[in-house]
């Protein structure tokens, strides 16, 4: 039996649905993998289904990779409201009394977001999907999906199911699975013929105790047959790939494993392309938020890309870049845009090593020039809620063993260092405080004062100017801090590097690693207020008018 297909309001029963199998022989064909996140699927679902996968598919076989749907702000998507049910289920389980009124609140809390989530689902299906039984149907796969996860918590309660990362990412993954179904759908409802694809139960290996080679390849393979298993049908992919070392979200991974999931996905398929769907135009040299003068980049390379996203630039989760990065061939990164899909965006690409004097590419992809001194840095970025912990040695002079000691207390509170600065008798580091607990900062200040004085500064920022060429651009790093004290920015502290490279020091058994010298990135520290105003400076100075 045919369901009726309604295209764009008008019913059209007798037009077959677009696969991956369109007009052309699949086998000539190359793949493209489309990674959309959270805010496109929920705020532009039906540019996503119409003006890009159905368009696309008329010159590849696409595959499909989606983040949990978020309208609004981040704390108010899909991902951090199951984080919160999370933090609900915690406390439920730390409780002795289940009969108290504070067991019945946060039992209530727990339902009250699952009911807001079902609901938010519930209505972006009704707005967007047209036919009618499609519609249904998808209602209900979001209730069943919804009712697992208040079947979880009663699970939980009457078995006793130790609550640990494995809970967190279970619960985190329905997040993926009700986007997932809801663009599946609304493909099918717009004539594509998806299949809704999930990764969830991908894993079904023994995992090793690492993020390894071996991993990513067993995980690839088990992605490959789910997507073989859909035939032509083109695969609509839950982010969340299953259980992996150390946890998805509290591991090595963190949120923005679907960027990785999309790599693996492109990997596996050997794909062309992996585009990830933003909703700005592709990667600018400033936040065109912020800087009204900032230009669209063309191309940058994946160092580039690491540095902007490790500062503040939310451009690509590094291991994913890793993954296709290191693909034979390697396959390139687009970062697109869902309301412009006709722009041609930035491209991730590895810079062509030439020798002196031959030929290579610029920024440009269409061009070949000589390589030549570089006018400016490739872009300026801001990571703000920073904070500068400052220790004053008591001894004259510090040993590795001092720093050993201070990157011992850190770790033991899991508090990485972005940027540090050091003297014979000093030591300043950056650490961004939107990930510490005050509890952990307290504690933190409590044991460092064994090594010395102590002091932290709040609200701060680290102001970073990156580029693969400015190694090549003489004097940079002084026009930088000149222009900034040209125009009475102060700055607090001063380091080149993050921690990708730098010295080694001993703690206890472990290697640490303190933050050192990068050839692409120059960084200090300014107060948060004057970020802005000093981004737009260096844009002016180094970007703009700099010849």
């Amino acid at each position: 039996m045919t369901t009726e297909i309604q295209l764009n309001g008008h019913s059209d029963a007798s037009s077959p649905l677009i696969s991956n199998s369109l007009k052309h022989d699949t086998k000539t064909r190359t793949w493209v993998v489309q990674k959309f996140g959270g805010t496109s699927v929920g705020k532009f679902p039906v540019n996503i289904a119409e003006d890009i996968v159905r368009a696309s598919l008329k010159d590849h076989k696409i595959a499909v990779v989606c983040s949990a749907r978020s309208t609004g702000k981040k704390v108010e998507g899909t991902t951090s409201r199951l984080l919160e049910i999370y933090g609900i289920l915690e406390s439920i389980n730390s409780l002795k009394d289940t009969d108290s009124v504070h067991y019945e609140t946060l039992a209530s809390d727990y339902e009250r977001l699952v009911k807001v989530i079902c609901e938010d689902h519930v209505a972006a299906a009704k707005a967007n999907i047209l036919d009618e039984h499609l519609r249904s149907k998808l209602v209900g796969e979001i209730e069943g999906e919804c009712k697992e996860i208040l079947d979880y918590r009663m699970a939980a309660e009457r078995w006793h199911l130790e609550i640990d990362s494995r809970s967190k990412d279970r619960l985190v993954s329905f997040g993926e699975k009700l986007s997932c179904r809801f663009v599946a759908t609304l493909l099918r409802d717009r004539g594509v013929d998806a299949e809704f694809v999930d990764l969830s139960d991908a894993i079904h290996f023994k995992t090793p105790k690492e993020l390894d080679h071996e991993f990513y390849r067993d995980v690839g393979l088990a992605i490959l047959e789910k997507i073989e298993a859909c035939g032509d049908k083109v695969p609509i992919i839950t982010g969340y790939f299953g259980t992996v070392p150390g946890g998805l979200m509290d591991g090595e991974i963190g949120r923005g494993y679907t960027d990785l999931c999309a790599a693996l996905v492109a990997v596996c398929v050997k794909a062309e392309e992996l585009q990830v769907w933003k909703e700005v135009d592709g990667i600018f040299t400033a936040d065109p938020s912020k800087v009204p003068t900032a230009r669209l980049l063309s191309t940058i390379t994946p160092s580039e890309a690491a540095e902007l996203t490790f500062y503040g630039s939310e451009v690509i989760h590094h291991l994913t870049m890793d993954q296709v990065i290191r693909a034979t061939p390697p396959i390139k990164i687009r970062i697109k845009n869902v309301k412009n899909p006709r722009g041609n965006g930035t491209i991730i690409l590895p810079d062509r090593v030439a020798a002196p004097g031959h030929l290579t590419h610029t920024r440009s992809s269409s061009s070949l020039s000589l390589r030549k001194t570089p006018k400016r840095p490739t872009a300026v970025t801001i990571k703000d809620k920073i904070s500068v912990i400052n220790v004053h040695s008591n001894k004259r002079s510090i040993s590795h063993g001092f720093f050993a000691r201070v990157f011992s207390i850190l770790d033991k509170r899991q508090i990485s260092v972005d940027l540090i600065s050091t003297s014979e008798v000093h030591v300043s580091m950056a650490v961004h405080s939107a990930n510490i607990s005050k509890h952990d900062m307290q504690q933190a200040r409590d044991e460092l004062e064994e090594c010395g004085e102590v002091s932290v500064l709040s609200d701060m920022a680290i102001l970073s100017l990156v580029g693969s060429e400015m190694k090549n651009m003489i004097g940079i790093a002084g026009k930088m801090f000149s222009t900034l004290g040209e125009n009475n920015v102060n700055i607090e502290m001063i380091s080149q590097g993050n921690p990708s490279s730098g010295l080694f020091v001993l703690s206890g058994n472990d290697l640490q690693m303190i933050p050192g010298a990068s050839e692409i990135n120059i960084s200090c520290v300014i107060d948060a207020y004057e970020a802005t105003r000093a981004m737009n400076i260096l844009h002016t100075n180094l970007f703009t008018f700099l010849e």
